[in-house]
């Protein structure tokens, strides 16, 4: 079974990721959908086992108040350059008060995942060959952060 951190823990993990162009009958288990199938079809699909994936050229906005809906949403970084995801992250955890894990996937490295966890993220599906267990180190990299964000959402200068 993959593994990912969550919760700054190695655990295994169950969810199925269905790619972006898919056709045919979903399988069976608990399924992370694009979010364009999500919108496409989604009077016909059975919640219960479901989550979504947004890509980071999609806008948000369009299940931003329907995304406490799902117990997974999950962020594609399609490169680790590509820093859109940051700002969905935050966009679900601020302004649509989402409450569930919130994932990154694709190819998140390890040097942005204390950056990630300060936008709200709380599960990382790193490529494969990383060790997971080596990158838990990541959240620790510093121990005191000046910028207002999920976590604190207080800047430095106005704490104590």
């Amino acid at each position: 079974m993959p593994k990912i951190i969550k919760d700054g823990q190695v655990v295994d993990d169950s969810w199925i990721i269905i790619e972006k162009n898919f056709e045919g009958e979903l399988p069976t288990g608990k399924l992370l959908l694009p979010m364009q199938y999500w919108l496409d079809n989604r009077d016909n699909l059975n919640l219960m086992c479901m989550g979504l994936w947004i890509d980071s050229d999609e806008e948000v906005e369009a299940v931003g108040h329907e995304a406490n809906m799902f117990p997974l949403i999950a962020v594609n970084f399609p490169v680790f350059t590509d820093g859109r995801g940051f700002s969905i992250g935050r966009l679900l955890k601020e302004r649509y008060g989402y409450t569930g894990q919130l994932r990154a996937i694709g190819n998140p490295i390890q040097d942005q995942l204390f950056y990630l966890k300060r936008c709200g993220f709380t599960a990382f599906d790193l490529k494969e060959g990383i060790d997971l267990n080596e990158a838990l180190s990541s959240f620790n990299d510093f121990d005191t952060t000046y910028q207002g964000a999920v976590d604190p959402a207080t800047p430095l200068f106005r704490q104590g």
